[in-house]
């Protein structure tokens, strides 16, 4: 089931626009097969935050696709006590605020990607201990210099089912945490009292189909089981049951050294030969993260499971999949799944380490791969513990767990199961083995109704635009960036450097005037802003349209300095690298005059009534659709250049024969960019809505649009009422060319 295609998981398109459209602290849970990794995917690729991948352990980051969170804010060993008790003396196995931050040694790069972070996700953050999160949150106050917005300001993403395996915290630690924390989990950490994380649970299950046994993996995981739960699951109760060849069973067990004791007592026992394949690392890959064996053994006849999904369109197997070694020549592995006729040629996975980079250029995060592991995705599977199976589906289980029940462990074992008909018990499961800790109960009763999450999306789309307003006008980073750059000049070798520094601090003391203006201007939209509803936003407009006016005037002249500057210092000898310096510091006003822009677009849409999510549409759209892409396009980018320049020049390649595909290839663009880039010229008349929509489809759009009585072009509400048989550009087309329609009409 691809999610992303999904449209009655309502809950997941929910989650989505609260990630996209509103700044809120999300908690998204679920019971085992809801989609939770699934969303994370989605995620990553369908939002324009900057955003960072997470994990509690270098297995977990990695099958993310993400990174440790030690790695990331290079957190020290130990235990963290966000205040230090009264009479407490030091003790090296525990970080207080002030030797964190003693202690921190961030690199610029790594400083200025914290501070360009706009979206954290942290996955598998049921393992993530209360006191550890507060950590972050310490960093990132620190580093953003925010010191009293959680998180420095940043939207945290948290993703797991806590459900399932507890944080883990030693005794004599927590003898010393308990003082400061109601618990371990994460939901308990300090940063989170004063506004909790929104709860959000997807509800549709794509691993069961059952209703029996989805209502007694439900009753387990909370609490509520009863006696005949247990009767049900006791008719698979097996004790010593032996699984012929062909079964395909795997055993659950709980610990490590049983698992890998059945599986090589297994593999002993088949008399073919021992084949070895060792995997081929490449870079940086810490040795505590690798995602399969170092040296898989395999001999014909043994039974693995894959631990990755097929990436092909066939997918023809997954996390879990069940299967035997039918031969083996030379590096030639061959499986083959029960019931099958044929074998499959097994093929090698690579899994990426990376780190994170920000991408001044294109004002983005980007990930940059430092080291691989390459292995076939398999593993041994006649046992494996019930910790290492948490992600896992199969078809037939043994669990063989005994009275050594930990928390949550009941619910993840049975819970991998797609069915009932696939269990066998090695021990029968006592009443007193299903224990969900009370407190993760308690937390999960924040859980909102469906109709109430949506209106809480409503006034949290609100915020996010009040509170864009306000970023618009905060100049801090451009007046960091400014200051950076004149203090670069201390170390720097270039031509007539003595005018250069007088030229720059001339433009440093013009910013820092505009700093202190803005500052004012954010001043008087704080008092606005509560109160701005009442006369229908007019008098925001038009504050924020003489502001942006007022401002644009200032970017104009900045970008006009620095341009004259480049031309003047280009042709002269050892300038390069300072021109390049430039070019970077030209992206500042450049993207400053995008966001005021984009602020008298929001205030004036607001005016006609648009609904907030309407707006943030567009501002997706319009992110989506511009930007920079390159140092060299910036240095295009003079005073005198027309913003439609570059739409201009797709305009062209479209009336000489080429297809959309085609001038994306030719301009290294997106698709979707050049889509936008021809609808813009539908809205001037200077190119016939015809020639990008069927005739038909223009009817059927401008019908819709009328029924549904939009005062903006938001494609949003109309393409959820047409569906996947009409395009975002094709509506965006005929938006443009409605709005041409009645430009014309006002004119006539």
């Amino acid at each position: 089931m691809a999610f992303s295609t999904d449209t009655s998981n309502h809950l997941f398109q929910l989650a989505v626009r609260f990630v996209n459209q509103t700044n809120r602290h999300i908690f998204l849970t679920g019971k085992a097969g809801t989609g939770k990794t699934t969303f994370l995917k989605y995620i990553r690729e369908n939002t324009f935050k900057k955003l960072a991948v997470v994990a509690p352990t270098g297995v977990a980051a990695i099958n993310a696709g993400g990174v440790t969170m030690h790695s990331f804010f290079q957190l020290p060993h130990g235990s963290f006590l966000p205040t230090q008790p009264g009479g407490w003396n030091s003790h090296s196995s525990f970080n207080t605020p002030h030797t964190l931050l003693a202690g921190l040694r961030l690199t610029n790069d790594k400083k200025v990607l914290l501070q360009e972070l706009e979206l954290l996700i942290i996955d598998e953050v049921s393992m993530l201990r209360a006191d550890i999160l507060d950590e972050i949150d310490c960093i990132l106050r620190h580093v953003r210099r925010k010191h009293y917005e959680p998180f420095g300001g940043v939207q945290m993403l948290y993703i797991g089912d806590l459900f399932q395996l507890p944080p883990v915290v030693k005794n004599e630690e927590w003898d010393l945490l308990k003082q400061q924390y109601k618990s371990p989990f994460f939901f308990d950490a300090q940063a989170l009292q004063q506004k909790p994380p929104l709860y959000l649970e997807l509800k549709k299950i794509y691993r069961q189909h059952e209703q029996e046994f989805i209502g007694v993996l439900n009753n387990i995981r909370n609490n509520r089981a009863t006696a005949a739960d247990l009767d049900l699951l006791h008719q698979h109760y097996l004790p010593g049951y032996e699984s012929s060849e062909n079964e395909s069973f795997i055993t659950l067990t709980t610990h490590n050294a049983k698992a890998d004791t059945i599986n090589q007592n297994q593999l002993d026992k088949l008399s073919n030969q021992l084949n070895e394949f060792k995997a081929e690392i490449t870079g940086d890959f810490n040795e505590r993260a690798y995602p399969a064996d170092l040296v898989l053994q395999l001999k014909e006849g043994a039974q693995i499971m894959f631990i990755k999904n097929d990436k092909g369109e066939s997918r023809r197997f997954f996390n879990g999949k069940i299967a035997t070694i039918s031969r083996i020549n030379g590096e030639e592995v061959y499986v083959r799944f029960e019931g099958d006729e044929h074998d499959m040629l097994l093929e090698k996975e690579t899994w990426r380490s990376i780190r994170y980079q920000y991408n001044n250029e294109e004002d983005k995060i980007e990930e940059e791969e430092v080291g691989s592991f390459k292995q076939y995705p398999v593993r041994l599977a006649w046992a494996i513990t019930i910790h290492k199976s948490q992600g896992l589906t199969f078809e037939k289980a043994i669990i063989d767990a005994g009275a050594s029940f930990a928390p949550g462990q009941v619910y993840v074992a049975l819970s991998r199961l797609t069915s009932l008909a696939g269990l066998v018990l090695y021990s029968r499961i006592h009443p007193s083995s299903i224990n969900t800790d009370t407190r993760v109960i308690e937390f999960t009763r924040l859980e909102q109704e469906e109709d109430q999450l949506a209106q809480e999306l409503q006034q949290e789309q609100q915020l996010f635009i009040t509170r864009s307003l306000v970023q618009t006008f905060d100049w801090l980073k451009l007046a960091e960036g400014m200051q950076m750059h004149y203090d670069d000049y201390e170390k720097r070798t270039i031509p007539d450097k003595n005018a250069c520094i007088l030229w720059a601090k001339n433009l440093l003391d013009a910013v820092l005037k505009q700093q202190e203006m803005a500052d004012k201007f954010i001043r008087q939209l704080e008092q606005l802003l509560p109160n701005a509803q009442e006369d229908g936003y007019q008098y925001l407009h038009q504050r924020v349209t003489a502001g942006s006016a007022y401002f644009l005037q200032a970017m104009d002249e900045m970008e006009t300095a620095i341009t004259s500057h480049i031309t003047e210092v280009k042709p002269k000898p050892k300038a390069k690298k300072y021109v390049s310096n430039l070019q970077q510091l030209g992206l500042l006003p450049y993207r400053k005059k995008q966001l005021l822009q984009q602020a008298v677009e929001i205030t004036e849409g607001l005016v006609k009534g648009a609904k907030a999510a309407d707006l943030l549409q567009m501002v997706e759209d319009q992110k989506r659709a511009e930007g920079i892409k390159t140092v060299e396009e910036a240095e295009k980018k003079t005073p005198k250049t027309q913003k439609g320049d570059s739409n201009r020049i797709s305009l062209q390649l479209f009336k000489e024969g080429n297809n959309v595909v085609e001038i994306a290839n030719l301009r290294q663009l997106a698709p979707s960019t050049i889509e936008t880039h021809l609808a813009s010229f539908v809205r001037t008349g200077e190119l016939d809505v015809k020639e990008l929509v069927a005739e038909n489809k223009i009817a059927v759009i401008l019908q819709t649009v009328e029924e549904l009585n939009l005062q903006t072009a938001a494609t949003t509400p109309v393409k959820e009422k047409l569906g996947d048989a009409y395009s975002y550009m094709e509506i965006r087309a005929v938006l443009y060319y409605r709005e041409w329609l009645q430009d014309s009409k006002a004119v006539d």
